[in-house]
């Protein structure tokens, strides 16, 4: 038995950053990864595949370039085994790192391997059996593959195998309208595949408002990407050396082939072989580890932190949950989960930046409400790169004059939602940015003239 002051299980957004506090606090830390250092996000997330979204615009602008008076002659190929190449050594950069840094610092000791709960402070790994006086656990998420009728007989890829392919699929069938699926299937799109995205529900993204929903799927279809939504009872079929999705059990004439299938339909945590039950620890029925406001589980002692405690799946919470938990425990600075704005970003080109309350929640809510949208034809930057899909969108509370949430679909919509959210943070009233000075031209310059637009609700 090796005795530790921590114990953290998983290296993830939180993990190795929760590590050197501990040790900078004078604790005797383990760490432990079964797998990949870095998490999803650095091997299967974030970092793959925006570089890849990357080479996808690269592909994207060559073959607009005349639009802008650049003349490329003959045709724009994609070679897919570079992509795939650029993709590894910007990922290698990364998770090379972390074990590296990790196994020279003092006061950190590194297990590989699996790691399983015996009790509510013993860790078993492989041999080894570690004892802790806290635990943290960073365990992340995979891939929900579903029940699907014929599943089992017919090939098909999730988020993670899809990173390998370097070669170009003739036609790549996404089942999934959400946020992966989205991503994966503008980028091939753009590599040069025929792409059908298969959506269960009557529109994409349906966590989204649905101008925002109408308006990604416009986008898409630009582009030449097939949506087949309303399909509510799908079917896996291998006909030959085809992938054959039916989209009604009802009409079998109302199916989709193609070449290649991928899988986006959510995701699971990986909590299911820890040995939680033998620590006494709560999940709930999705397998997600139950957590209070401060990131600690049932248990005394043991913390569950990033997409393993279905507080957030996004790297961004991730690390917050790391700085929850420091703050709380390191620091006596007590901080909570609910503290934190909702935000993120959707990956497609252009992109979606969402920060707070959705125009449905704002209005299922009853509350009285402002509400400004300013499409991005009319706005400079948009124009100017010849970008004009999209919209901004902003809600405000009409009594304190606080914004309530956001929508930036277009031209850095990513980076323009941060000047919002900061301002919801600060819990300013909408007119500090109204009246604030931006710089011209750029996206962010309209901020203030769509505040001041601001209408009631309908």
């Amino acid at each position: 038995m090796k005795q530790f002051d921590a114990i953290i299980v998983g290296t993830g957004q939180a993990g190795p950053s929760l590590s050197v506090k501990l040790t900078n606090a004078g604790m005797k830390v383990a760490i432990i990864e079964r797998n990949l250092f870095g998490g999803t996000c650095v091997n299967t997330g974030c970092i793959p595949t925006k570089t890849m979204v990357a080479s996808a615009r690269a592909a994207y602008m060559a073959r607009r370039a005349a639009d802008f008076g650049a003349m490329i002659d003959g045709s724009i190929n994609v070679d897919m085994k570079k992509v795939i190449e650029r993709k590894d050594d910007v990922v290698g950069r990364s998770n090379h790192q972390p074990p590296n840094w990790m196994t020279r610092r003092q006061g950190l000791t590194v297990f590989k391997g699996h790691a399983q709960f015996e009790d509510p402070r013993t860790v078993r790994v492989g041999d080894e059996r570690l004892r802790g006086d806290k635990i943290f656990i960073n365990v992340g998420g995979r891939a929900f593959v579903p029940p699907m009728p014929g599943l089992k007989h017919a090939p098909y890829f999730t988020n993670s195998d899809m990173m390998k392919v370097d070669f170009l699929p003739e036609h790549l069938i996404v089942v999934g309208g959400s946020y992966i699926g989205l991503e994966f299937g503008q980028m091939y799109r753009r590599f040069g595949s025929e792409v059908t995205i298969v959506q269960r529900g009557p529109r994409l993204i349906p966590r989204e408002d649905e101008d925002v929903s109408e308006a990604v799927r416009n986008i898409l279809e630009n582009e030449g990407i097939n949506i087949r939504l309303h399909a509510d009872c799908t079917d896996v079929e291998k006909r030959n050396d085809k992938v054959v999705v039916k989209l009604d059990c009802e009409d079998p004439r109302k199916e989709v082939e193609g070449s290649h299938l991928l899988l986006a339909v959510g995701r699971v945590p990986n909590t299911g072989d820890l040995g939680l039950e033998n620590a006494g620890v709560k999940t709930n029925k999705r397998g997600y580890i139950m957590v209070d406001d401060q990131l600690r589980t049932n248990v005394p002692g043991i913390w569950a932190l990033g997409d393993c405690n279905g507080q957030g799946a996004f790297t961004h919470t991730s690390y917050n949950d790391f700085e929850i938990v420091a703050a709380n425990l390191l620091d006596y600075d007590p901080r909570r989960v609910t503290d934190r704005i909702m935000a993120y970003g959707l990956y497609i080109d252009p992109p979606l930046g969402r920060a707070g309350m959705t125009e449905a929640e704002v209005r299922a809510s009853g509350r009285k409400a402002l509400i400004a949208k300013r499409p991005m034809t009319k706005v400079g930057r948009a124009v100017e790169r010849s970008e004009t899909q999209g919209f901004m969108k902003v809600l405000v509370d009409a009594e304190t004059k606080e914004i309530l949430g956001a929508a930036i679909l277009g031209v850095s919509g990513d980076e323009v939602i941060h000047s919002i959210l900061d301002i919801m943070y600060a819990k300013a009233p909408y007119t500090v940015i109204q009246r604030a000075m931006h710089i011209h031209p750029t996206v962010s310059e309209l901020v203030p003239t769509l505040l001041g637009d601001l209408e009631p609700f309908n």
